[in-house]
């Protein structure tokens, strides 16, 4: 007998989406390649950007650990949302990968300024802008897919280490 009170699976998806349910799996799909390719032209561009600051790395394995922090910020939230997220994980991923795809994107003035040696401390610049619309764009991803803003402040916590890091390991700065 029917039960108004526990709806089906499909009465579920159909609430959210009037798409068949053959086809969620290609949009989940669509969201997991979107993520990909958001994440890949990141580390790209992320490696763009500390290869031409490289004089300011004292040797190849910093800048490969450079790398490596920026990107386990986003790996952590990543592992998190496949855990943790039921129906918005792969959404989620995507939104987080076009953040993190921006972020990178910000950077590339300082290669361009960098190659043609016209402005100094773009590098720091950069950084900056870049963190604080990753900041901005994360903060939009959660309210947007109505998730806690304990995934904000995991992410910021996330992000607070990888600077300590950067500055401690990487730079020796503290």
């Amino acid at each position: 007998m029917y039960s108004p009170a526990i709806p089906s699976v499909r009465y579920r998806l159909l609430i959210h989406d009037s798409r068949p349910l053959h086809q969620h799996h290609s949009i989940k799909m669509k969201y997991f390649f979107l993520a990909l390719c958001y994440f890949i032209a990141s580390t790209i561009i992320t490696w763009f950007f500390i290869e031409q600051g490289r004089i300011l790395y004292f040797s190849q394995t910093q800048m490969l650990l450079s790398c490596a922090i920026a990107g386990t910020k986003w790996g952590i939230q990543i592992l998190a949302a496949l855990i943790f997220l039921k129906t918005e994980k792969w959404i989620f991923i995507q939104k987080i990968g076009f953040t993190c795809f921006i972020g990178s994107c910000i950077l590339l003035p300082y290669c361009f300024f960098e190659c043609i040696r016209t402005i100094e401390k773009s590098f720091l610049i950069s950084l900056i802008a870049a963190v604080l619309v990753m900041i901005f764009m994360y903060f939009k991803v959660i309210t947007s897919l109505k998730l806690s803003k304990n995934w904000f402040w995991g992410w910021i916590y996330c992000l607070t280490i990888a600077i300590i890091l950067q500055m401690v390991v990487v730079f020796k700065i503290v």
